[in-house]
């Protein structure tokens, strides 16, 4: 369990240090657009009030804080309960780590600060991410993976 504590606070730490260097020190919030290495990488200013692709944006921010945490909850019992070894509590780190980074910025914001964007070879990304949402995508991929059942029977 002392891996996935350690991998979730990385992962916190470095969504929260990225996000508030993007939305406060290069003030992405009010430019909402920089180009860095176009069209393949560019910061573009999205607020997510809903959960993936803005989906159920409607919905207050609490309902989405009340449920990272039951999924956080959730992760964490299922790793105390049932380990599979190091890559399965490295990514549920990834994933409790992202979730709960997102959580904070529900809390301070009123919705999620996503700011990476690319695109490529002719399509142009209208979705915006950050790293939290890559830790969340990566924990919960390896979750399902690194969780299969290889206990042998006795």
């Amino acid at each position: 369990m002392r891996t996935v504590v350690w991998v979730a606070s990385v992962i916190f730490v470095l969504d929260q240090i990225t996000k508030y260097w993007v939305v406060q020190v290069l003030d992405l919030k009010r430019v909402l657009s920089i180009e860095v290495f176009p069209p393949y990488l560019n910061l573009e200013m999205a607020w997510n009030t809903g959960i993936n692709f803005g989906a159920f944006a409607g919905a207050s921010p609490w309902i989405w804080i009340v449920v990272a945490l039951v999924i956080v909850g959730a992760v964490l019992w299922w790793v105390w309960t049932d380990p599979h070894g190091r890559w399965q509590q490295i990514s549920a780190g990834l994933l409790v780590g992202g979730a709960l980074g997102n959580v904070i910025d529900r809390l301070i914001y009123g919705a999620v600060a996503d700011f990476l964007n690319m695109s490529c070879c002719g399509f142009t990304n209208p979705t915006s991410f950050n790293v939290a949402d890559i830790a969340v995508f990566i924990g919960a991929f390896g979750m399902v993976i690194f969780s299969s059942d290889s206990k042998k029977a006795a």
